[in-house]
């Protein structure tokens, strides 16, 4: 039976497409359509959550095809739009994978790196739930290490020693004392006063994971590594440490102790299942040619691919989980061919297509200055850790973006990941004298740029290595 799961703060529910297009603004410039397609995608996924039951298993999702060159922010929207509904995402290469029957990785493996990644925030969730009984709870094992509790004395004294009246009375004394002696450490212990203090620890770790012919525990089959990871013993240790170090161990332990395994596993199983996106990168790569050599795996992946992206059920170490309602987002620059060169059945199963455009000098400028997280930006907080400020002016803006276009047009176009080389060239020298330099401004004007790109994009077999 399926388990209802809390709706994210941050996700479908509350964003609509427009605020979706707004918020990935901020961080890709451009590609106005792709952004409009998986903003409807996921607001389609709210929607699904609103209707009745018998409905909501009938609407399937409307996955949906990159195409376009590398580097004009096909992986990007798709992250974004992950980090900001807070759904489990992952991103595969296409080409990882090969056909069952052939070495490496099998298709379904990528259902469940999707449901260990839901996992992860359901514990995440779970934790900050049960955070504050764990920190009162860790504070009473300290003080249980600094300040031991008393054995009976009453239980522990001869009665031919001593009378049991007299046993009884100092017992009660001793109570009182260790009280106002926990007392007294542990408003010592919160003020920080025994941070520096040592207590002995038992600390437990798992086994290293066994390997068996090269392949580790996680590419075994399901049942087996369960079966492995109970016969593998638990090793526990005691080891001294300072207060304030053993704090934060005996916290992760309390915490993990007030999480409920089955709970976590059942809530991701369906947050998988229904807001779980799956980046399938590099689609392109597993179109057959002309039949010899690999491109024979290349179809047996496509054809794998397809009951996945249809809707199957995947067995995991923690239960079923069905890929009916993930979204599927696939990329790719299908230079050598096109969409139309895959299996019909799979073309079919990506009802959405999206072309990016490739980007313009304009497009770079916008991406070195609007962006929240943009290059200039970044190098910028980099420098300025060692005293440096630095500052890009206007023209040297434009110029930076003419380079990296005019690059991209005489070699080979890798998009937005040209800035990346031609800012590192750029201030190579710069971050080199950094740590020497007093501390003082740097302005960057066009004639800088142009001092230090100007031969090696003029050099074209230069620039291939370089730039």
């Amino acid at each position: 039976m399926s388990v209802a799961i809390e709706t994210p703060k941050t996700g479908e529910s509350s964003l609509t497409p427009r605020q979706i297009v707004e918020e990935l603004d901020r961080y890709i410039i451009g590609q106005a359509n792709a952004k409009r397609a998986v903003a409807v995608a996921m607001r389609n996924r709210w929607r699904r959550q609103q209707l009745s039951e018998e409905m909501r298993n009938e609407v399937a999702p409307k996955n949906i095809l990159m195409i376009g060159s590398t580097g004009v922010g096909k992986t990007e929207i798709a992250r974004r739009l992950a980090k900001l509904t807070d759904a489990p995402f992952i991103k595969v290469e296409a080409t990882k994978y090969t056909e069952v029957g052939y070495y490496g990785r099998d298709v379904e493996s990528m259902v469940r790196e999707l449901l260990d990644n839901a996992i992860a925030l359901v514990r995440e969730r779970e934790r900050k739930h049960v955070e504050s009984e764990a920190q009162t709870r860790t504070i009473q094992r300290i003080l249980d290490l600094l300040v031991p509790r008393p054995v009976d004395f009453a239980a522990t004294t001869s009665f031919d020693d001593q009378d049991e009246t007299t046993g009884e009375s100092e017992s009660h004394v001793s109570k009182n004392s260790y009280q106002k002696t926990r007392s007294r450490m542990e408003q010592m212990l919160l003020a920080g006063d025994l941070d520096q203090r040592e207590v002995e620890l038992t600390i437990e770790q798992k086994s290293s994971p066994v390997m068996v012919g090269g392949i580790g525990v996680e590419q075994m089959d399901v049942d087996f590594q369960g079966m492995l990871e109970k016969l593998i013993p638990k090793t526990s240790s005691r080891r001294k440490l300072k207060v304030a170090d053993a704090r934060k161990v005996v916290f992760e332990q309390e915490c993990e102790g007030l999480l409920d395994p089955e709970k976590i596993h059942s809530q991701a199983i369906d947050l998988a299942e229904n807001l779980g996106i799956i980046f399938l990168d590099e689609i392109d790569k597993v179109v057959a040619g002309d039949g010899r050599g690999t491109d024979v795996s290349r179809q047996g992946v496509q054809r794998d691919l397809l009951p996945i992206v249809e809707g199957t059920s995947v067995q995991t170490r923690y239960g079923h989980v069905r890929t009916d309602h993930i979204l599927f987002v696939a990329a790719g620059a299908f230079h050598k061919n096109s969409p139309s060169d895959l299996m019909p059945e799979l073309q079919g199963r990506f009802p959405i297509r999206v072309e990016l455009d490739d980007l313009t000098q304009a497009d770079f400028e916008r991406i070195l200055t609007e962006p929240k997280n943009s290059l200039t930006r970044q190098y910028e907080a980099l420098l300025k850790t060692e005293g440096i400020e630095l500052c890009f002016s206007d023209d040297a803006i434009t110029e930076l973006a003419a380079f990296a276009f005019k690059v991209n047009q005489s070699n080979q176009n890798i998009g937005a990941r040209r800035l990346y080389t031609i800012l590192e060239r750029l201030l190579e020298e710069l971050a080199f004298e950094a740590p020497d330099m007093k501390s003082g401004r740097v302005d960057i004007d066009a004639a800088y740029v142009r001092q230090r790109l100007e031969k090696i994009t003029d050099d074209q077999d230069l620039s291939r290595f370089i730039l």
